[in-house]
């Protein structure tokens, strides 16, 4: 899987270099899935994009963004 892995990497680096970018489009996508589903799945999808804010934090980049 060294096609997977040097992809993850790329797309490490660019959230490292990028924080803001990747947490608004983590909050965007977020939206998008609650308005798609009427916010049937808020819960599940707060719990995502937290989970997503708190990897991006470990990677050294950015700043969580609660849903």
């Amino acid at each position: 899987m060294a096609g997977f892995d040097d992809l993850r990497g790329k797309a490490e680096e660019f959230a490292k270099e990028n924080p803001e970018q990747v947490s608004q489009g983590i909050e965007q996508a977020g939206d998008f899935v609650d308005d798609k589903t009427g916010g049937k799945f808020a819960e599940q999808v707060d719990g995502v994009q937290q989970g997503a804010g708190d990897y991006l934090n470990g990677l050294g980049g950015g700043e969580n963004n609660e849903g």
